[in-house]
């Protein structure tokens, strides 16, 4: 709100108006999650700080996303991206990803996110597998095990990082 120092979002969208219809990010909610007075929304929010000790020192990440219900699917695959596969964050933040909330029961897939072959497997078992429409916008800051620091911002949008060395 300008002037006042208050960032306004939309987090009303996280309570269901209208329970069984999907939302703007195709979650269909219940009664549950109706607005009522006293409650808490449902939400998506999946700030997260991880790390590990290795054999070369500690390594740290905190990352996080904007992007409704798609960020906790798309923050955890760039967090394993990242600490499992020993990617470098832009690596890691540009890999195809992919993505399920149960309901609606399909799998949403970026382009070359699985085979031919993976792709035919999954149908063959009775998936729906959809194009993504939308995808989170993921950011992260990691703290490599030699004490170096790499930021990324998400290629699938307006993005930015950077590290900013204090001075000495």
């Amino acid at each position: 709100a300008e002037g006042t120092g208050v960032l306004l979002n939309n987090e009303m969208d996280d309570f269901t108006a209208s329970p069984g219809v999907p939302n703007l990010f195709g979650l269909i909610q219940g009664e549950a999650n109706a607005v009522a007075p006293g409650k808490k929304m449902l939400s998506s929010m999946a700030s997260t700080i991880a790390w590990r000790a290795t054999p070369e020192g500690e390594e740290a990440i905190a990352i996080g996303g904007r992007g409704g219900s798609r960020i906790p699917t798309h923050v955890a695959q760039v967090l394993l991206n990242v600490m499992v596969d020993g990617d470098s964050l832009a690596e890691a933040l540009g890999r195809p990803r992919l993505h399920h909330q149960w309901l609606p029961d399909q799998i949403e897939i970026e382009p070359d996110t699985f085979s031919p072959e993976t792709r035919a497997e999954l149908e063959r078992r009775g998936h729906l597998i959809q194009p993504a429409i939308q995808s989170a916008r993921v950011f992260a800051i990691h703290r490599l095990p030699d004490g170096r620091i790499e930021t990324a911002g998400d290629p699938r949008g307006p993005n930015g990082a950077a590290v900013v060395e204090p001075e000495r």
